[in-house]
């Protein structure tokens, strides 16, 4: 027997009744509420004309994270519980969305869209000067924050000595970017994060003896035309400037490149030194962030 909770709301219900009823029905597809429950709360809801999450608290059926989910997915605002899903706690965008951190990091993502991506652009990479600079982690948050805004995001670990994105989310051992471009394996490899729908990781793959080579053959650069023809933004994460060359051939072909840095631990001279080289070998510098932690 159907639930009135999943069924249309009576003639006389208002505007506020079918917004609630709504939040209702994804608490009880999240498996926190039981039909009766549901309605339950519902008529809490009515009677003393309390919001239908306050209604909730007060039977102590949910808590406060569960209403911040439910209204999180009805304004299509996706993101997950500590321990819901394997991906690294540094995850912050994905666990922590209303942080500080976050905070920043959305910051961010306006100016981003602002002067760059609202150009016509759509590709970005993202290099540090070292592998103490974070900029892989940043890299993953960022690709999080971007996808939160509706637009398809594929972020590529193009990082072929010491990838990071299979740990940050959770991803098993597979084949990947470096596996694409030496034509053993198709677009598959691309994997769709399930907690958030518009964000898609390619990881690195195996880690191949030639990364810089592999980054500069034309097959890099036809990968790169074919992504940008399905995915809104592209988001590499590159191999820190230090480990080598192979930053300089994956940012030309972003064509714009973001600089990581960390407080207290980058030096100035090797920022400027990163900068002149990514300049010269034809990317233009979007910009910089410092990250503490």
């Amino acid at each position: 027997m159907n639930s009135p909770i999943l069924s249309p709301l009576p003639a006389g219900a208002d505007a506020a009744d079918v917004a609630y009823s709504r939040m209702g029905m994804l608490l009880v597809e999240a498996g926190k509420l039981t039909l009766d429950d549901a309605e339950r709360v519902l008529r809490m809801h009515r009677d003393l004309g309390i919001r239908y999450g306050e209604a909730a608290l007060r039977l102590g059926l949910v808590g406060e994270d569960d209403i911040r989910q439910a209204l999180a997915r009805q304004f299509a605002y996706p993101y997950v519980l500590p321990g819901q899903a394997g991906y690294s706690a540094r995850l912050v965008a994905a666990y922590e969305p209303f942080s500080p951190q976050v905070e920043a990091l959305r910051a961010i993502r306006s100016q981003l869209m602002l002067r760059w991506f609202a150009r016509g652009r759509r590709a970005l990479a993202v290099v540090g000067a070292d592998p103490e600079d974070g900029a892989a982690l940043f890299a993953a948050n960022l690709a999080v924050v971007l996808s939160q805004l509706g637009e398809q995001t594929l972020l590529v670990d193009a990082n072929l000595r010491t990838p990071h994105q299979h740990d940050i989310f959770g991803l098993k051992p597979r084949q990947g970017l470096s596996d694409l471009l030496a034509g053993r394996t198709g677009l598959e490899v691309v994997v769709r994060v399930p907690d958030f729908v518009d964000l898609s990781v390619l990881p690195a793959g195996t880690l191949p003896p030639n990364p810089q080579e592999l980054l500069s053959r034309d097959a890099f650069h036809l990968l790169h035309t074919h992504l940008e023809s399905r995915y809104d933004i592209l988001l590499y994460d590159l191999a820190p400037f230090g480990a080598g060359a192979d930053a300089l051939a994956a940012a030309r072909q972003a064509g714009g490149v973001l600089l990581a840095t960390r407080k207290d631990h980058t030096r100035v001279a090797d920022v400027a030194k990163m900068a002149e080289h990514l300049v010269e070998a034809g990317a233009e510098l979007v910009g910089a962030v410092m990250m503490e932690f």
